[in-house]
Protein backbone atom coordinates (compact mmCIF):
# COMPACT_ATOMS: atom_id res chain seq x y z
CA UNK A 1 0.00 0.00 0.00
CA UNK A 2 2.14 2.64 0.82
CA UNK A 3 4.44 1.96 -1.96
CA UNK A 4 1.55 2.35 -4.27
CA UNK A 5 0.91 5.45 -2.41
CA UNK A 6 4.39 6.49 -3.30
CA UNK A 7 4.81 5.62 -6.81
CA UNK A 8 1.48 7.33 -7.45
CA UNK A 9 2.54 10.77 -5.93
CA UNK A 10 5.49 10.51 -7.88
CA UNK A 11 3.85 9.97 -11.24
CA UNK A 12 1.44 13.24 -9.81
CA UNK A 13 4.87 15.24 -9.54
CA UNK A 14 6.11 13.90 -12.71
CA UNK A 15 2.70 14.96 -14.76
CA UNK A 16 2.99 18.62 -12.62
CA UNK A 17 6.00 18.78 -14.39
CA UNK A 18 5.62 18.16 -17.55
CA UNK A 19 2.17 20.47 -18.02
CA UNK A 20 4.27 23.26 -16.58
CA UNK A 21 7.16 22.36 -18.61
CA UNK A 22 5.11 22.38 -21.64
CA UNK A 23 3.59 25.89 -20.53
CA UNK A 24 6.76 27.62 -19.85
CA UNK A 25 7.61 26.83 -23.70
CA UNK A 26 4.58 27.94 -25.01
CA UNK A 27 4.55 31.45 -23.32
CA UNK A 28 8.11 31.74 -24.59
CA UNK A 29 8.05 30.57 -28.16
CA UNK A 30 5.11 32.88 -28.92
CA UNK A 31 5.72 35.65 -31.89
CA UNK A 32 6.52 39.10 -30.94
CA UNK A 33 9.07 40.61 -28.39
CA UNK A 34 7.76 39.47 -24.84
CA UNK A 35 9.32 42.85 -23.20
CA UNK A 36 7.95 45.36 -26.26
CA UNK A 37 4.43 44.25 -25.38
CA UNK A 38 4.35 44.99 -21.75
CA UNK A 39 6.69 48.56 -22.55
CA UNK A 40 3.47 48.94 -24.96
CA UNK A 41 0.90 47.99 -22.12
CA UNK A 42 -0.59 50.60 -19.95
CA UNK A 43 0.14 49.20 -16.83
CA UNK A 44 4.37 50.08 -17.54
CA UNK A 45 6.38 53.18 -17.60
CA UNK A 46 5.46 55.92 -19.83
CA UNK A 47 6.17 56.10 -23.30
CA UNK A 48 9.87 56.98 -24.26
CA UNK A 49 10.73 60.25 -25.58
CA UNK A 50 13.06 59.10 -27.99
CA UNK A 51 14.35 56.19 -29.58
CA UNK A 52 17.30 56.19 -27.44
CA UNK A 53 15.35 55.91 -24.28
CA UNK A 54 13.14 53.19 -25.27
CA UNK A 55 15.72 51.46 -26.22
CA UNK A 56 17.14 51.75 -22.67
CA UNK A 57 13.74 51.41 -21.12
CA UNK A 58 13.64 47.80 -23.33
CA UNK A 59 16.54 46.71 -21.94
CA UNK A 60 15.83 47.43 -18.57
CA UNK A 61 12.43 45.81 -18.95
CA UNK A 62 14.66 42.59 -20.23
CA UNK A 63 16.76 42.36 -17.23
CA UNK A 64 13.57 42.68 -15.16
CA UNK A 65 11.80 39.98 -16.91
CA UNK A 66 14.75 37.57 -17.29
CA UNK A 67 14.49 37.23 -20.85
CA UNK A 68 17.91 38.56 -21.84
CA UNK A 69 19.17 35.21 -20.36
CA UNK A 70 19.52 32.17 -22.63
CA UNK A 71 16.46 30.18 -22.20
CA UNK A 72 18.19 27.56 -20.05
CA UNK A 73 19.20 30.16 -17.11
CA UNK A 74 14.85 31.07 -17.62
CA UNK A 75 13.96 27.63 -17.23
CA UNK A 76 16.19 27.29 -14.04
CA UNK A 77 15.09 29.96 -12.46
CA UNK A 78 11.30 29.25 -13.03
CA UNK A 79 12.12 26.11 -10.85
CA UNK A 80 14.09 27.74 -8.30
CA UNK A 81 11.31 30.53 -7.87
CA UNK A 82 8.93 27.28 -8.06
CA UNK A 83 10.58 25.13 -5.25
CA UNK A 84 11.94 27.83 -3.06
CA UNK A 85 7.82 29.29 -2.95
CA UNK A 86 8.44 32.23 -4.28
CA UNK A 87 6.69 34.11 -7.53
CA UNK A 88 7.36 37.10 -9.51
CA UNK A 89 5.32 39.83 -9.96
CA UNK A 90 1.90 40.30 -11.98
CA UNK A 91 2.60 43.00 -14.60
CA UNK A 92 -0.80 43.59 -14.63
CA UNK A 93 -0.97 44.30 -10.91
CA UNK A 94 2.45 44.90 -9.59
CA UNK A 95 2.69 42.58 -7.12
CA UNK A 96 3.44 39.08 -6.55
CA UNK A 97 1.46 36.60 -8.65
CA UNK A 98 0.76 34.00 -5.62
CA UNK A 99 -1.06 37.21 -3.98
CA UNK A 100 -3.15 37.50 -6.97
CA UNK A 101 -3.99 34.01 -6.89
CA UNK A 102 -4.96 33.79 -2.79
CA UNK A 103 -7.38 37.15 -3.99
CA UNK A 104 -9.06 34.83 -6.95
CA UNK A 105 -8.76 31.70 -5.18
CA UNK A 106 -12.09 31.71 -3.23
CA UNK A 107 -14.32 32.55 -6.01
CA UNK A 108 -13.25 29.80 -7.44
CA UNK A 109 -13.76 27.81 -4.97
CA UNK A 110 -17.22 28.47 -4.13
CA UNK A 111 -18.07 28.63 -7.81
CA UNK A 112 -16.95 24.89 -7.60
CA UNK A 113 -18.43 23.97 -4.61
CA UNK A 114 -21.69 24.92 -5.61
CA UNK A 115 -21.69 23.34 -8.68
CA UNK A 116 -20.45 19.97 -7.44
CA UNK A 117 -23.24 20.36 -4.30
CA UNK A 118 -25.92 20.99 -7.39
CA UNK A 119 -24.19 17.60 -9.34
CA UNK A 120 -24.23 15.65 -5.98
CA UNK A 121 -28.13 16.42 -5.55
CA UNK A 122 -29.07 15.95 -8.72
CA UNK A 123 -27.25 12.46 -9.58
CA UNK A 124 -27.96 10.86 -6.40
CA UNK A 125 -31.88 10.81 -6.14
CA UNK A 126 -32.27 10.76 -10.14
CA UNK A 127 -29.95 8.38 -11.15
CA UNK A 128 -30.94 6.06 -7.93
CA UNK A 129 -34.69 6.50 -9.42
CA UNK A 130 -33.71 5.54 -12.74
CA UNK A 131 -31.68 2.46 -11.45
CA UNK A 132 -34.53 1.21 -9.34
CA UNK A 133 -37.32 1.81 -12.15
CA UNK A 134 -35.51 0.87 -15.17
CA UNK A 135 -37.45 1.14 -18.89
CA UNK A 136 -40.28 2.76 -17.52
CA UNK A 137 -42.16 6.19 -18.48
CA UNK A 138 -40.24 8.14 -15.72
CA UNK A 139 -36.42 6.51 -16.44
CA UNK A 140 -36.76 7.67 -20.09
CA UNK A 141 -37.73 10.65 -19.39
CA UNK A 142 -34.51 11.30 -17.03
CA UNK A 143 -32.09 9.81 -20.05
CA UNK A 144 -33.39 12.29 -21.89
CA UNK A 145 -32.88 15.28 -19.52
CA UNK A 146 -29.43 13.48 -18.56
CA UNK A 147 -28.49 13.44 -22.30
CA UNK A 148 -29.82 16.96 -23.32
CA UNK A 149 -27.18 18.42 -20.23
CA UNK A 150 -24.59 15.42 -21.73
CA UNK A 151 -24.56 17.41 -24.77
CA UNK A 152 -25.23 21.17 -24.30
CA UNK A 153 -21.93 22.93 -23.33
CA UNK A 154 -22.31 24.98 -20.36
CA UNK A 155 -21.64 28.14 -21.52
CA UNK A 156 -24.88 27.64 -23.77
CA UNK A 157 -26.32 25.97 -20.80
CA UNK A 158 -25.68 29.18 -18.93
CA UNK A 159 -26.66 31.47 -21.49
CA UNK A 160 -30.37 29.99 -21.74
CA UNK A 161 -30.61 30.19 -17.44
CA UNK A 162 -29.26 33.50 -17.12
CA UNK A 163 -31.69 35.06 -19.91
CA UNK A 164 -34.45 33.57 -17.74
CA UNK A 165 -33.09 34.69 -14.65
CA UNK A 166 -32.38 38.17 -15.85
CA UNK A 167 -36.58 37.84 -16.94
CA UNK A 168 -37.46 36.44 -13.56
CA UNK A 169 -35.39 38.85 -11.69
CA UNK A 170 -32.88 36.38 -9.76
CA UNK A 171 -29.88 37.94 -11.90
CA UNK A 172 -29.28 41.33 -12.59
CA UNK A 173 -27.43 42.47 -15.91
CA UNK A 174 -24.06 44.36 -15.48
CA UNK A 175 -23.51 43.25 -11.90
CA UNK A 176 -19.78 42.19 -11.42
CA UNK A 177 -20.26 39.02 -9.31
CA UNK A 178 -17.67 39.82 -6.51
CA UNK A 179 -19.70 38.98 -3.42
CA UNK A 180 -18.50 35.76 -1.26
CA UNK A 181 -21.27 34.29 0.33
CA UNK A 182 -19.46 34.54 3.74
CA UNK A 183 -19.60 38.42 3.02
CA UNK A 184 -22.84 38.91 2.04
CA UNK A 185 -25.10 35.04 1.95
CA UNK A 186 -28.05 35.85 -0.22
CA UNK A 187 -26.56 38.70 -2.87
CA UNK A 188 -24.05 36.45 -3.56
CA UNK A 189 -26.10 32.83 -3.79
CA UNK A 190 -27.97 34.91 -6.39
CA UNK A 191 -24.89 36.07 -8.47
CA UNK A 192 -23.04 32.90 -8.11
CA UNK A 193 -26.44 30.22 -8.15
CA UNK A 194 -26.62 30.60 -12.45
CA UNK A 195 -22.80 30.25 -13.21
CA UNK A 196 -23.27 26.93 -10.47
CA UNK A 197 -26.52 25.69 -11.59
CA UNK A 198 -24.91 25.35 -15.25
CA UNK A 199 -21.60 23.93 -14.04
CA UNK A 200 -23.30 21.51 -11.86
CA UNK A 201 -26.55 20.16 -14.08
CA UNK A 202 -23.29 19.27 -16.95
CA UNK A 203 -21.16 17.41 -14.57
CA UNK A 204 -24.85 15.99 -12.41
CA UNK A 205 -26.01 14.34 -16.03
CA UNK A 206 -22.91 12.37 -16.51
CA UNK A 207 -22.96 11.30 -12.61
CA UNK A 208 -26.22 10.21 -12.91
CA UNK A 209 -25.64 8.32 -15.92
CA UNK A 210 -22.78 6.33 -14.30
CA UNK A 211 -24.49 5.41 -11.03
CA UNK A 212 -27.41 4.22 -12.90
CA UNK A 213 -25.20 1.86 -14.58
CA UNK A 214 -23.50 1.08 -11.52
CA UNK A 215 -26.85 0.43 -9.47
CA UNK A 216 -28.44 -1.92 -12.68
CA UNK A 217 -25.38 -3.82 -12.41
CA UNK A 218 -25.28 -4.41 -8.80
CA UNK A 219 -29.22 -4.86 -8.46
CA UNK A 220 -28.30 -7.96 -10.57
CA UNK A 221 -25.86 -9.42 -7.70
CA UNK A 222 -26.47 -12.83 -5.81
CA UNK A 223 -25.97 -10.79 -2.36
CA UNK A 224 -28.91 -8.51 -3.03
CA UNK A 225 -31.33 -10.96 -4.05
CA UNK A 226 -29.93 -12.41 -0.60
CA UNK A 227 -31.02 -9.32 0.96
CA UNK A 228 -34.33 -9.22 -0.54
CA UNK A 229 -35.02 -12.23 0.77
CA UNK A 230 -34.16 -11.94 4.09
CA UNK A 231 -36.73 -9.38 4.29
CA UNK A 232 -34.92 -6.30 4.11
CA UNK A 233 -36.86 -3.14 3.32
CA UNK A 234 -36.56 -1.43 -0.32
CA UNK A 235 -34.35 1.15 1.12
CA UNK A 236 -32.55 -0.83 3.03
CA UNK A 237 -31.31 -2.84 0.60
CA UNK A 238 -30.73 0.42 -1.78
CA UNK A 239 -28.81 2.47 0.81
CA UNK A 240 -27.03 -0.60 2.54
CA UNK A 241 -25.96 -2.80 -0.33
CA UNK A 242 -26.84 -1.24 -3.77
CA UNK A 243 -25.17 2.03 -3.17
CA UNK A 244 -21.97 2.00 -1.63
CA UNK A 245 -20.90 -1.06 -4.29
CA UNK A 246 -22.44 1.20 -7.31
CA UNK A 247 -20.41 4.67 -6.37
CA UNK A 248 -16.97 2.87 -7.44
CA UNK A 249 -17.28 3.42 -10.89
CA UNK A 250 -19.03 6.84 -9.88
CA UNK A 251 -15.72 7.54 -8.16
CA UNK A 252 -13.68 6.04 -10.88
CA UNK A 253 -14.14 9.36 -13.00
CA UNK A 254 -14.89 12.17 -9.96
CA UNK A 255 -11.54 13.27 -10.78
CA UNK A 256 -12.25 13.62 -14.60
CA UNK A 257 -15.60 15.41 -13.78
CA UNK A 258 -13.69 18.17 -11.13
CA UNK A 259 -11.04 18.61 -14.19
CA UNK A 260 -13.99 19.26 -16.42
CA UNK A 261 -15.66 21.52 -13.81
CA UNK A 262 -12.15 23.81 -13.70
CA UNK A 263 -12.32 24.06 -16.79
CA UNK A 264 -15.58 24.70 -17.64
CA UNK A 265 -15.50 27.40 -14.87
CA UNK A 266 -12.91 29.03 -17.08
CA UNK A 267 -15.87 29.84 -19.55
CA UNK A 268 -18.06 30.86 -16.72
CA UNK A 269 -16.16 32.88 -14.91
CA UNK A 270 -15.38 35.16 -17.78
CA UNK A 271 -19.37 34.88 -18.93
CA UNK A 272 -20.63 36.13 -15.44
CA UNK A 273 -17.64 38.30 -14.57
CA UNK A 274 -16.67 36.55 -11.53
CA UNK A 275 -12.90 37.11 -10.48
CA UNK A 276 -11.66 34.12 -9.97
CA UNK A 277 -8.80 32.25 -11.02
CA UNK A 278 -10.12 31.18 -14.81
CA UNK A 279 -10.98 34.48 -15.72
CA UNK A 280 -7.80 35.94 -13.84
CA UNK A 281 -6.18 33.22 -15.90
CA UNK A 282 -7.95 34.39 -19.57
CA UNK A 283 -6.84 37.82 -18.95
CA UNK A 284 -3.19 36.95 -18.29
CA UNK A 285 -3.10 35.37 -21.23
CA UNK A 286 -4.59 37.96 -23.45
CA UNK A 287 -1.89 40.89 -22.03
CA UNK A 288 0.79 37.90 -21.90
CA UNK A 289 1.55 38.27 -17.77
CA UNK A 290 3.49 35.49 -17.70
CA UNK A 291 3.89 34.98 -14.15
CA UNK A 292 0.21 34.62 -13.22
CA UNK A 293 -0.40 32.31 -15.74
CA UNK A 294 2.52 30.18 -14.98
CA UNK A 295 1.52 30.43 -11.42
CA UNK A 296 -2.05 29.55 -12.01
CA UNK A 297 -1.05 27.04 -14.65
CA UNK A 298 0.31 25.41 -11.49
CA UNK A 299 -1.99 25.51 -8.84
CA UNK A 300 -4.86 24.48 -11.13
CA UNK A 301 -2.79 21.59 -12.54
CA UNK A 302 -1.93 20.78 -8.75
CA UNK A 303 -5.12 20.77 -7.48
CA UNK A 304 -6.75 18.47 -10.42
CA UNK A 305 -3.94 15.92 -10.04
CA UNK A 306 -4.03 15.73 -6.33
CA UNK A 307 -7.60 15.51 -6.34
CA UNK A 308 -6.93 12.43 -8.91
CA UNK A 309 -4.62 11.02 -6.56
CA UNK A 310 -7.11 11.59 -3.61
CA UNK A 311 -9.90 9.52 -5.65
CA UNK A 312 -7.74 6.97 -6.59
CA UNK A 313 -6.81 6.18 -2.51
CA UNK A 314 -10.45 5.82 -1.80
CA UNK A 315 -11.00 3.17 -3.45
CA UNK A 316 -9.73 1.57 -0.87
CA UNK A 317 -12.15 2.99 2.05
CA UNK A 318 -15.20 2.74 -0.01
CA UNK A 319 -14.52 -1.31 -1.36
CA UNK A 320 -12.39 -2.91 1.14
CA UNK A 321 -12.31 -5.84 -1.28
CA UNK A 322 -9.97 -3.42 -3.70
CA UNK A 323 -6.21 -4.66 -3.48
CA UNK A 324 -3.08 -2.30 -4.61
CA UNK A 325 -2.83 -5.02 -7.51
CA UNK A 326 -6.57 -4.48 -7.85
CA UNK A 327 -6.17 -0.65 -8.06
CA UNK A 328 -3.23 -1.38 -10.40
CA UNK A 329 -4.68 -3.20 -12.91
Amino acid sequence: MTEYVIRRFFLALVTIWIVLTFVFFVLRVLPGDYAEQQLANQFFAQAARSDEQREEQLADLRAKLGTDKPLYEQYGRFWYDILRGSSQESFQYNRPSYSVAGDALPYTLQLGLMSLIIAVLLALPVGVLSAVRPDGLSDAGLRVFAIFFLAAPAFLTAAIASAYAVKYGVLTIGVTSQLLIWEDPWPSFQLFIVPAAAGGLSVGAILMRFLRSGMMEVLRQDYVRTARSKGLAGGVVISRHVLRNALIPVVTILGFLIAALVAGNVVLESMFAIPGMGNEILQAIRIRDIPVTQTFTLLLVGAVVFVNLAVDLSYFLIDPRVTVSGAEA
